[in-house]
């Protein structure tokens, strides 16, 4: 009977099969006719995709699966496998978040099958989405090899589009490790490739826009290297460009580090603005990982704000919910910004310990883009029971990461507390010494909390 009302349908209003393709597979699911309800499980599943309804995606996707799984174990039905378990694995990225165990499962078994497969190039996204997978879980140089394995291959194969892929990938796992210079080439290069007609399938293979993420990230980078005004454009610019896509996967992420950014920059307003826009896309989406940023955001603007109770609660929420989604990446990061309200609401033991914490996680996942000031903040906190001798010492050391990343936001701030601690030493010659060439490497940005305080603190030297 199922079966002949799903043949009836195709016969009498064949528009259906592309407006409701899941109506047709539930018809050939209940007949038990496999083949046919796999077809339709697939489009269902992309058609949702499509649509940005990830959740009802992952569900059609899965029942497709749980179809294949009924089928003799042919090179054909693992190469539908391989195009389920791969698409289902990007849509488990906004669904459950990047490192879940479902997004990990369903990415191994899709990079399994490819490689049985014969690494066929119209699946660079099975790659791509393992590397993600394992950055997110706190696995950085795994994740980097698997992106030069995935250039290499695109080289090989000259694939603009695993190109694109290879080094927006490469690009943003730099970026977390702290090779900001390498991080920049990586991702001007992937926008420079990128095409929006011939390369407009990528969005559909990994579940966002390449091209919005890539100056998302581009942005974060431009800042930690010394230059606000550019990270903000870029930031301010990927935001706009999801917008415009109507994408909210990829608004999310857009909105997610442009949060980030304000965060590093000190524009308080703004951060408890942005931070509530990106609040409302995941509560309306059904998106978790990027709603627990939202409130770690969220509180973290509240404290800075003031409001240091209610900020401290939804901080503490916030980092609750994101370590749920099995995330490891960012961690480091967040807990500073729980260290930070600890201090200013005067809990110093409990900040000293979360930034110990951090800088623990920070060792064993190599995520080192916010080490230097994970150590400065920790030399602040020494210093604030007096042990100079332990906070200088953590103050040099900010600076040596900082030269050595070539992070120059980063020695600035290491180079000003530095400065301070040798100014109330009487050693202004020095610090004047020190912070001059820091602060004046800077030619954009004047109008931003750091510089502003830098030039402060010089002028202060200098009349002395």
């Amino acid at each position: 009977m199922h079966g002949r009302i799903a043949e009836a349908l195709e016969a009498n209003s064949p528009e259906l099969m592309d407006s409701q393709p899941e109506l047709f597979a539930r018809h050939y699911t209940e007949a038990g006719l496999f083949e046919k309800s796999i077809t339709y499980w697939g489009k269902a599943g992309h058609r949702s995709a499509t649509r940005s309804a990830m959740a009802e995606a992952a569900a059609q996707l899965q029942k497709g699966l749980d179809q294949l799984a009924l089928l003799p174990d042919t090179p054909e039905r693992q190469r539908q496998e391989l195009e389920f378990w791969s698409t289902l694995g990007s849509v488990l990225s906004a669904v459950k978040g990047f490192a879940a165990w479902e997004t990990g499962r369903a990415y191994a078994r899709a990079r399994e099958l490819w490689e049985r497969l014969g690494s066929p190039a119209e699946f660079l996204q099975v790659p791509y989405g393992l590397a993600r997978y394992r950055m997110h879980h706190g696995e950085l140089d795994k994740a980097l090899r698997v992106d030069e394995d995935l250039l290499r291959l695109s080289r090989q194969r000259s694939d603009s589009g695993g190109l694109v892929l290879g080094h927006f990938s490469s690009g943003r796992n730099l970026m977390r490790s702290g090779r900001f210079t390498s991080s920049r080439s990586h991702l001007e290069e992937a926008l420079a490739l990128y095409d929006p007609i011939s390369h407009r399938a990528l969005v559909h293979q990994i579940g966002f826009h390449s091209h919005v993420i890539s100056q998302a990230v581009l942005g974060n980078v431009f800042l930690c290297l010394g230059y606000p005004n550019r990270a903000l454009a870029r930031g301010n610019a990927s935001i706009a460009e999801a917008r415009s896509l109507a994408h909210p996967p990829s608004l999310a992420v857009s909105l997610a580090l442009g949060t980030e950014l304000l965060s590093l920059v000190g524009d308080n307003a703004a951060l408890d603005e942005r931070a509530g826009q990106l609040v409302a896309v995941a509560t309306e989406q059904g998106f978790p990982y990027w709603h627990s940023q939202g409130a770690i955001y969220r509180g973290y603007a509240k404290v800075k704000n003031g409001d240091v109770a209610e900020g401290m609660l939804l901080l503490r929420d916030g980092s609750s919910a994101y370590r749920a989604t099995g995330e490891e990446l960012g961690l480091p990061f967040y807990i500073h910004l729980l260290a930070t309200a600890c201090e200013i609401a005067g809990k110093v033991e409990e900040g000293l310990a979360l930034v110990d914490e951090a800088l623990l996680i920070v060792e064993r996942t190599g995520e080192r883009w916010f080490a230097a000031e994970l150590n400065r903040h920790k030399g602040q906190l020494l210093l604030r029971h007096g042990n100079t001798e332990a906070a200088e010492e953590l103050y040099r050391k900010a600076l040596s990461i900082a030269v050595e990343q070539q992070a120059k936001l980063w020695e600035l701030r290491a180079a000003m507390s530095l400065a301070q601690l040798w100014r109330d030493q009487g050693k202004r010659t020095e610090a004047r010494d020190l912070l001059a060439p820091a602060y004046g490497w800077f030619t954009e940005g004047f109008g931003s909390p750091d510089l502003k305080e830098a030039k402060a603190l010089l002028d202060s030297l200098i009349i002395a």
